[in-house]
């Protein structure tokens, strides 16, 4: 028997797999109905700058794990009640923007995790099968395939990018390139001071052991990353594809 997208998602990252996704820019569910039908390896729902709602996020994640799709929700910010309703809701793991030390890598892992000083337990939610589910399984199933990603997009983070990668319990090191580009004083994403910040990240997570995922705006760009270690590609996002397929019609 095959084994789900969802459940299948952590490992998969961490064996280095090519998992291809997108960002989802609304909050209506349907998107997510519709995209949960493609051969994409995960949908990241952008709640930090997208106005999603605790109810729209509850049925966006419902719709996806209808589809057996897997999902990250990238919070607003670091803040631990954000992260616990997200994975109480189902969602497959957390991205926290703008880490910048490895004590706020530290504190994502804690948010997300299960344990003393971490994410504070219920077994009655759609992540544990609304009681179905007993403690002890559900507590290694969180710790098993809750994915924790930090993403890196400012200058503050490379001077310790090192220590950043070195946090046990961070899953992935996701490059926020155009915040990265902002951040260094340049809108041009493929600015070579750009490019080459990108590729600090990618050494500093090569030499731990850690993966990296990063956006992307033209799929095109994949097999030069992928040789750079990128494994986790979120390409373009369900505005973009609406805003393509409207451009074909009208040529």
């Amino acid at each position: 028997m095959m084994k789900s997208r969802i459940s299948t998602f952590s490992a998969r990252l961490s064996n280095q797999e090519k998992l291809v996704g997108t960002f989802i820019k609304s909050t209506d569910y349907t998107n997510i109905e519709v995209l949960a039908n493609t051969s994409l390896s995960v949908l990241c729902l952008d709640t930090e700058h997208v106005p999603f709602s605790r109810s729209a996020l509850d049925i966006c994640l419902l719709a996806a794990r209808a589809g057996d799709m897997p999902t990250l929700v990238r919070i607003p910010a670091a803040r631990a009640e954000l992260a616990l309703n997200a994975l109480d809701c189902g969602a497959s793991g957390i991205m926290v923007p703008h880490v910048t030390s490895a004590q706020e890598a530290q504190a994502a892992v804690n948010m997300c995790h299960y344990g003393s000083g971490g994410r504070g337990y219920a077994g009655s939610t759609r992540a544990a099968g609304y009681t179905r589910i007993n403690a002890a399984e559900h507590l290694l199933n969180s710790r098993s395939n809750t994915t924790v990603i930090a993403q890196i997009e400012d200058v503050d983070a490379l001077l310790c990018i090192d220590e950043i990668a070195a946090v046990k319990g961070i899953d992935c090191l996701f490059i926020g390139r155009a915040d990265l580009a902002v951040s260094m004083g340049t809108t041009d994403q493929a600015h070579p001071e750009v490019v080459a910040a990108m590729q600090v990240i990618c050494h500093a997570a090569h030499s731990v052991g850690r993966r990296l995922g990063m956006y992307l705006a033209d799929a095109a760009e994949i097999p030069f990353w992928e040789k750079q270690g990128v494994s986790l590609f979120l390409v373009a996002s369900d505005h973009s594809f609406l805003m393509q397929g409207a451009k074909n019609l009208s040529r």
